[in-house]
């Protein structure tokens, strides 16, 4: 029998096991011990995760608002801002990554039925997710794009975020958009300056898309999140964002 190929001694596999079980539970045992000792002046900070790195003795904490900071293991000393690698294919930002990981992941838990949905007639080939606001005069030149979006097989998910907060003109207008019978003919009406007649007052998600857009950092409309959870501040022309897509062709 090749010596290469036979099987190790389960005393061995026992010894591997028990020490990879010695491991994560002292890793989570100085996840939790961070996440605990982590306060300022006093109060406890609100951690909502806590996430080794590649730097040892240094941690990724991301707060319930979405914040994100380093701190090493007794919570004494923080890093504010990105951590890079320096690769050979060049400098990585893998706090970005990491955000975009976690924003697709946020985003993918929203359902269908909660969002206002522009499909075209064709082959569907990627889709966007655009918080919106339908006073914001940008949104309303993106939402001029939708058709040509839609005609390259781009679908466009909207999520309300009612910029200047939920007891504002936009506030009002995106949650009679989402109580109405048919919401992309609201949005349109809506993106176009025309009064809605239906009333806000139903059971809708608008105030939560806006804190979670919140969450997920974003400051201003429209905010496209690329199907990588990658997001783009702005408005983009339909030919450019067809160009990130890698759609193109």
């Amino acid at each position: 029998m090749n010596r290469h190929l036979m099987p190790a001694p389960r005393s061995l596999f026992a010894a591997v096991l028990t020490t990879l079980g010695l491991v994560t539970t002292a890793l989570a045992s100085t996840h939790h011990q961070l996440a605990e000792r982590l306060t300022v002046n006093g109060d406890p900070m609100p951690v909502a995760e806590v996430r080794e790195t590649p730097i040892d003795g240094f941690f990724e904490v991301r707060l319930e608002s979405g914040e994100t900071f380093y701190s090493d293991a007794e919570g004494k000393h923080f890093l504010v801002g990105d951590l890079y690698e320096n690769s050979e294919a060049g400098l990585v930002n893998l706090t970005e990554q990491r955000r975009n990981s976690e924003r697709a992941e946020r985003l993918a838990q929203v359902p269908e039925s909660e969002q206002v949905i522009f499909r075209g007639a064709g082959e569907s080939r990627a889709a966007i997710t655009v918080f919106t606001d339908t006073t914001c005069p940008y949104c309303r030149r993106l939402h001029e794009e939708v058709p040509k979006l839609n005609e390259m097989g781009i679908e466009v998910h909207y999520l309300a975020f009612p910029r200047a907060g939920m007891g504002s003109e936009g506030g009002r207008v995106l949650s009679q958009v989402w109580c109405a019978d048919n919401r992309t003919e609201a949005m349109t009406s809506a993106k176009r300056g025309e009064a809605l007649s239906n009333s806000p007052d139903c059971d809708n998600p608008v105030e939560d898309q806006y804190h979670l857009g919140m969450a997920l950092g974003v400051q201003g409309t429209p905010a496209i999140v690329m199907p990588d959870g990658r997001m783009v501040p702005g408005y983009v022309p339909a030919e450019r964002l067809a160009g990130m897509l890698g759609l193109d062709d």
